[in-house]
């Protein structure tokens, strides 16, 4: 692929309230992003009798949004490098505040999950971010603020459960999504006012044919991860649907290899700075999510199991609450770590920290206090992680593809996330006992779940540092996203 032009420099922007407001409002569309991923979660268990259903109907109010995220984020992305970052964002959120108005009015499980599906579209909305800080940003600021963009994940993730159930607790379950409709219609407009369409652009023509093909390789493979638990792992469904994942995706490499303007630049992603970068996501993924996934059924679980702590669902958003707080607070110390040590380090020591605290969940999976502690510090090596990972593929891509390739290392989180979902299910259905009658997972069970966790994390510490030295600093690079150092960046790049 031959090399970008240099790209020209963005006008400057008077310093005004416009211009203070472009950081915070970006992050309030990234957090509710994240809120909106966790809030049919307190839902699930009604959902089948409010909306006439089953049980296995309901859960495709999860998966359809996974999967519409996982296939839509690279692909958005994309489309903001092309046409325009601000542009798409504002589509993106738009959908998600559509698909909460459609939800609000509707007790039609097909409406409800079609819905879903629309609101997957926000899941563009950090890589994007990302991508419109790196243009608009001097570079003083720049590093602070995509590490805030990037813990917005785990902070909408902890804060939106307990939001959730509160309100389904003590109101109609419509109106938690009149007031996301709400909050996503305030986010539309706060993005209009406040952000800047960035002038960074990568001209061409949108690679439809890879588009679909990734679409269907990604279908494929999600379906049989997110479904193997329920329709069994060895059965022909799975099987085949892994079989077609692969033959797919296959096909799909082979034509982004021969395409002149690719969906995804396989050629750069093969490069060890970016690829090891997206290994390392895939297990950061995985860590995170099973301490949100073991933690909310582990302190919910019945007392009679002999370590349950028998939690009511608003209880146990409050017990994930610091950990969204300790990751709101941690992104500027991310940053510091990344421009004295490198973004390399930092993923690093953030996946280490991650796997001390499953070993205090190991330790001690008992006492409510002992718990909070262990799930914080997880959330802790979390927000350093997923701070580092944008930073690490900021420096290691041409400013031209920047939401394109963030949008990749997002949705290969996105795998990671349902690959633990998966595991961790297995896991505990093989880990057992009667409690009341019914079948009920074992302390074993859960502290197996955290043992595999807290090794997959010890992997992606181990991956990320084999990523190649980083280069020179961010403060070193003098100017902004169209000067001469970002342009001979933009060169070696491609």
């Amino acid at each position: 692929m031959a090399s970008p032009a240099p790209i020209p420099a963005p006008p400057a922007r008077a310093g005004g309230l416009r211009a203070r407001l472009t950081v915070p409002v970006l992050a309030y569309c990234g957090t509710l992003m994240a809120v909106m991923q966790t809030v049919v979660v307190p839902l699930l268990p009604d959902l089948p009798r409010l909306t006439g259903s089953t049980a296995a109907t309901v859960s495709w109010m999860v998966t359809a949004q996974l999967l519409s995220a996982a296939v839509l984020t690279p692909v958005l992305g994309r489309a903001g490098d092309m046409y325009g970052k601000r542009r798409v964002l504002l589509a993106s959120f738009s959908l998600m505040t559509a698909g909460s108005v459609t939800c609000a009015l509707t007790s039609d499980i097909g409406v409800l999950i079609a819905a879903r599906t629309l609101q997957g579209a926000a899941a563009s909305v950090v890589p994007l971010s990302i991508s419109i800080l790196r243009d608009e940003l001097p570079p003083e600021r720049r590093g602070s603020a995509v590490a805030m963009m990037s813990s917005t994940v785990g902070i909408g993730a902890a804060l939106g459960l307990p939001a959730a159930a509160l309100v389904v607790q003590y109101s109609n379950w419509h109106v938690m999504f009149w007031m996301t409709a709400a909050l996503g219609a305030s986010g539309v407009a706060l993005v209009r006012w406040a952000v800047p369409e960035s002038p960074v652009r990568e001209p061409g023509r949108f690679d439809v044919t890879g588009a679909l093909g990734l679409a269907a390789g990604l279908i494929c493979l999600l379906l049989a991860v997110s479904q193997g638990g329920q329709w069994g792992w060895t059965g022909a469904r799975i099987l085949g649907l892994f079989g077609a994942a692969l033959a797919v995706l296959a096909l799909w490499a082979w034509q982004q290899l021969r395409a002149a303007q690719p969906l995804v630049d396989l050629r750069l992603v093969s490069r060890p700075r970016v690829g090891l970068s997206h290994v390392a996501a895939l297990l950061t993924g995985f860590a995170f999510y099973a301490n949100t996934l073991v933690t909310a059924q582990l302190v919910q679980a019945p007392e009679a199991s002999g370590y349950g702590l028998g939690l009511s669902i608003v209880e146990t958003g409050l017990c994930l609450l610091p950990s969204g707080l300790c990751m709101l607070l941690l992104a500027p110390l991310s940053a510091r770590i990344s421009a004295a040590r490198g973004p390399r380090v930092t993923l690093a020591l953030g996946a280490a920290v991650i796997a001390a605290g499953y070993a205090v969940r190991i330790a001690d999976s008992r006492e409510l206090t002992m718990i909070i502690v262990g799930a914080t510090i997880v959330a802790t090596g979390t927000s350093l992680a997923y701070s580092a990972l944008p930073a690490l593929i900021l420096k290691a891509v041409p400013a031209g593809q920047t939401a394109s390739a963030n949008g990749v290392n997002v949705l290969l989180r996105t795998i990671g996330q349902a690959g633990s979902s998966a595991v961790v299910a297995a896991v505990l259905v093989h880990h057992t006992s009667p409690v009341g009658g019914l079948p009920v997972p074992t302390l074993h069970g859960y502290l197996l779940a955290f043992g595999i966790a807290g090794a997959v994390a010890l992997a992606a510490s181990a991956v990320a540092l084999t990523i190649p030295g980083d280069q020179r600093p961010e403060r070193a690079r003098g100017g902004r996203g169209g000067t001469p150092a970002v342009a001979k960046e933009a060169m070696e790049g491609a």
